[in-house]
């Protein structure tokens, strides 16, 4: 039990160091890439900084599988090298053994990680997208769901529009029950027009036996209301932003998750890629512990053995295609090729098999 608290133990330290390193590397080249897109002096070097730390957990929680795989291969190099492997094997342990200790260490990160980090990086990249928004527009395009429906927010140089509508189709191209109510930079509420039906189209809202009250004078009555059987009403959101604006289940923490794929199939949208998120986070405890067997099945022997480099460019390389692998299932099953359940767990599951596969050869033969 004390050899496999030491692994443990250093697996974790290793693995604390490669996101120090990973953190500090992302923050250099995402800071180039804000300088870059932004006038450092109309908003600030702070401002700059700000963005930059904003966006960085996210990458660092992209790069996770990268981080384990490189983490487990540098604790077995560092335990091959110390010999303190061939001790372990010499005391009548199998080398198999000295995996449990970091797979379990990478399923306790990976629960950490969906629970605990998912969560901050969802909030730091919701508030990353509305400064960037603010920044670049003076203003910004905002949809959330409530019980009552879908509410919009487009946001522009002469004012804004709050809209709210029953429900829509999957492509968010059709609304039915649409209200606007359009506002001008500095004097309030000008008018509020109600439709049955809308369409957005390329140039903004195509509505349909619409009313519309000027609010310049005040609220009016109904009797004051214009009616109009088609009403072109000019609009900066587009299918594509709106499905952009719901359609990033990374923006969502996981724990709301559940909540807002409801959300999502009563107004009429399809969570499908919600639903694929959700179950490919639920499995990426599964997909990490993957790694490290990758990494260890390449790099447990000893280094007299020679070409070192091989294996773990192999290993690095073997990592990458099950990487590339899983993100092929995901849009298979995103786009409704596959099950979801199949797209979610049916990679994780198939690499720890190799992986256990590709250990018991190099170990037993």
């Amino acid at each position: 039990m004390t050899v496999h608290f030491y692994f443990a133990r250093k697996f974790v330290w290793i693995f604390l160091g490669i996101v120090a390193v990973f953190f500090i590397l992302t923050v250099l080249v995402d800071m180039m890439e804000q300088l870059r897109r932004y006038d450092v002096n109309e908003v600030g070097f702070a401002k700059v900084v700000a963005l930059t730390l904003l966006r960085t957990p996210e990458s660092i929680y992209q790069l996770l599988p990268l981080i384990v795989i490189l983490a487990t291969i540098a604790l077995f190099i560092a335990l091959s090298r110390s010999s303190e492997l061939v001790v372990v094997r010499a005391a009548g342990r199998s080398g198999i053994i000295s995996v449990l200790s970091p797979a379990i260490m990478t399923l306790i990160i990976g629960v950490v990680a969906i629970t605990m980090f998912n969560p901050i990086v969802a909030s730091t990249s919701v508030q990353y997208q509305v400064q960037s928004d603010a920044l670049r527009s003076n203003g910004s395009n905002a949809l959330s769901f409530s019980k009552e429906g879908i509410w919009l927010r487009q946001g522009g140089s002469t004012g804004h529009a709050v809209i709210h509508a029953a429900r829509t189709n999957a492509d968010a191209t059709e609304f039915v029950d649409l209200s606007i109510i359009a506002y001008s930079e500095n004097n309030g509420p000008e008018r509020r027009i109600e439709a049955v039906s809308a369409r957005l189209i390329e140039d903004g809202w195509e509505l349909s036996n619409a009313q519309v009250w000027d609010l310049n004078g005040g609220i009016s009555q109904s009797a004051d209301a214009s009616f109009h059987e088609t009403l072109l009403v000019g609009s900066s959101l587009t299918p594509d932003r709106i499905r952009d604006r719901f359609g990033t289940p990374s923006s969502v923490p996981i724990w709301q998750l559940p909540g807002f794929i409801r959300e999502l199939n009563d107004a009429g949208f399809s969570a499908r890629r919600h639903t694929v998120w959700l179950h490919m986070e639920l499995a990426q405890p599964l997909f990490l512990m993957a790694m490290v067997l990758i990494a260890s099945a390449f790099t447990m022997r000893h280094t007299r053995f020679g070409n070192t480099g091989i294996a773990v460019l192999t290993a690095v390389l073997i990592g990458f295609s099950l990487y590339f692998v899983r993100n092929f299932a995901q849009i298979l099953g995103e786009n409704g090729q596959i099950p979801v359940l199949l797209a979610a767990w049916a990679p994780p599951t198939a690499s720890v098999m190799l992986a256990l596969g590709l250990l018991l050869h190099m170990e037993d033969g």
